[in-house]
C-alpha cells in the first residue's frame, strides 16, 4: 500500500534539505499555498504550514530564494493578479508583501529574471504578457503590458491569443512566450538590465492547431522542448542567440491513445538525458523520452500512468531521483522513483494529500 503523507504525519527528520512549495486551485477546502520540508536522501516529507491566497496556480521563486511570486488566476470583473511573498528559507514561512493587477484575465504562469529585478507573467484568457519591476524589498511595481493578437484553426480554443508561459532563455537575454491561441512562441529581447524590449519581437511558428503551452531548456542551453496542449505533441528545437529552430516532433501520448488531447507540463531531467511530459484528459500519463546527445532529438522510452487524474503540473526533485506528479482532480501528489539509466518511472509508494495541487516548486533549505 502507498504511504499517504498528510499534514499530521511523518515527524521531522534531521536531514531535511529542501522545501516543496505547492500552489493550488482554491476550491474549498483548498485555500492557498502549502509548504513541506523534504529529505531528499529518504524521500520524506513533512507538512509545515500554508498561507491564504486565491487560485495561486503558478509560482516562482526569486534567484536568492528571499521572495516567492504567485499568480491569482481569476478573470472578469476584476481580472487576475500577481502577488509577492517574503520567503524564509530556514523555516519555510511565507508573508505577503504586495499584489498587483495582471492587467488581464486568468494569469497562469509567472517567472523571475536571474538578477531578481524583473517578474514576467502571462494571462491566458486575455492573451497578454505583463512584465513587473521588482523593488529591493521584493515588492512588484506597475507592469508593462504587451497584448498579443491573432488566432488559429481550433474553434473555441484558438479564436484569440492565449499566453501560456513566459520562460527566460538560458542566457537571460530573451523571454520565450508560448501562445496557445496563435500557435507561436513569441521571443522578446531583453535589455542588459533585464527589462523587456516589446517592439518587434521574434517568433517561431508551430503547426496549425498545435497549441503551444510550456517550454523547458536542456541543461546545455542549446536545445528547447515545447509541450503542445492541443496536438499532444512535444517539439524539440535548437536554440541560438534568441532564435528557435524546430528539430522534430514526437507524440507525447501512448500510440493507442484515441484522444482527446490536453497535454500540460514538460521538464528535462537535471542530467539532460531524458524529457518528461504530462498528459491530461483521459490519458493521465507521463511521457518519457530519451534525448539524443548529439542533436537533441527525442525517441520514445515509454509512458507511466500518474495513478490519478489531471496531472496539470509535475516536477523532478533536485537530486534527479524522483518525479512528483500533481494530480489536480484526485487531490494528491504521487511520487515516482526515476531509473537514472533508462528514464523509466516506478511508484515510490508515497503520496501527498493536497486539495487541487497545480504547481510544485523547490527551494533549498538554508
Amino acid at each position: 500500500m502507498p504511504l499517504l503523507i498528510t499534514r499530521f504525519m511523518n515527524p521531522l527528520i534531521a536531514q531535511d534539505d529542501y522545501f516543496l512549495i505547492i500552489g493550488t486551485y482554491t476550491t474549498a477546502p483548498s485555500d492557498g499555498i502549502e509548504v513541506y520540508r523534504y529529505n531528499s536522501a529518504k524521500c520524506e516529507f513533512q507538512y509545515l504550514h500554508k498561507v491564504a491566497a486565491q487560485n495561486p496556480s503558478y509560482l516562482a521563486l526569486s534567484p536568492d530564494q528571499k521572495y516567492l511570486y504567485a499568480v491569482t488566476e481569476t478573470g472578469n470583473p476584476n481580472g487576475g493578479g500577481v502577488s509577492a511573498f517574503r520567503f524564509d528559507d530556514r523555516q519555510g514561512n511565507l508573508e505577503l508583501i504586495n499584489s498587483q493587477s495582471s492587467a488581464g484575465n486568468h494569469p497562469c504562469y509567472v517567472s523571475t529574471h536571474k538578477n531578481g529585478k524583473w517578474v514576467a507573467a502571462g494571462n491566458y484568457s486575455s492573451g497578454n504578457l505583463v512584465y513587473y519591476p521588482v523593488a529591493s524589498d521584493g515588492s512588484i511595481g506597475n507592469p508593462t503590458n504587451i497584448q498579443h493578437s491573432g488566432s488559429s484553426i481550433v474553434k473555441g480554443r484558438q479564436d484569440a491569443p492565449h499566453v501560456h508561459a513566459a520562460v527566460y532563455s538560458p542566457d537571460y537575454k530573451y523571454l520565450m512566450v508560448p501562445d496557445l491561441g496563435i500557435d507561436k512562441v513569441m521571443i522578446y529581447k531583453l535589455q542588459p538590465d533585464g527589462n523587456i524590449i516589446s517592439k518587434k519581437p521574434g517568433s517561431v511558428q508551430l503547426q496549425a492547431g498545435a497549441g503551444p503551452r510550456h517550454l523547458d531548456f536542456h541543461p546545455n542551453g542549446k536545445w528547447a522542448y515545447l509541450m503542445e496542449e492541443l496536438s499532444g505533441k512535444v517539439t524539440a528545437m535548437n536554440y541560438k542567440k534568441g532564435k528557435l529552430k524546430v528539430i522534430g516532433t514526437v507524440n507525447g501520448h501512448p500510440a493507442d491513445y484515441p484522444g482527446p488531447y490536453g497535454s500540460a507540463d514538460i521538464h528535462v531531467s537535471p542530467d539532460g538525458k531524458f524529457v518528461y511530459c504530462s498528459n491530461r484528459m483521459e490519458s493521465n500519463t507521463i511521457g518519457i523520452f530519451k534525448v539524443n546527445p548529439v542533436d537533441g532529438s527525442l525517441s520514445l522510452v515509454g509512458h507511466q500512468s500518474t495513478l490519478g487524474k489531471t496531472p496539470r503540473n509535475f516536477t523532478i526533485d533536485p537530486t534527479g531521483n524522483y518525479l512528483l506528479a500533481a494530480n489536480q482532480n484526485t487531490n494528491d501528489v504521487v511520487v515516482f522513483k526515476i531509473n537514472r539509466e533508462t528514464g523509466l518511472l516506478t511508484d515510490a509508494g508515497k503520496r501527498l494529500s493536497v486539495n487541487k495541487p497545480v504547481c510544485l516548486k523547490w527551494a533549498v533549505k538554508k
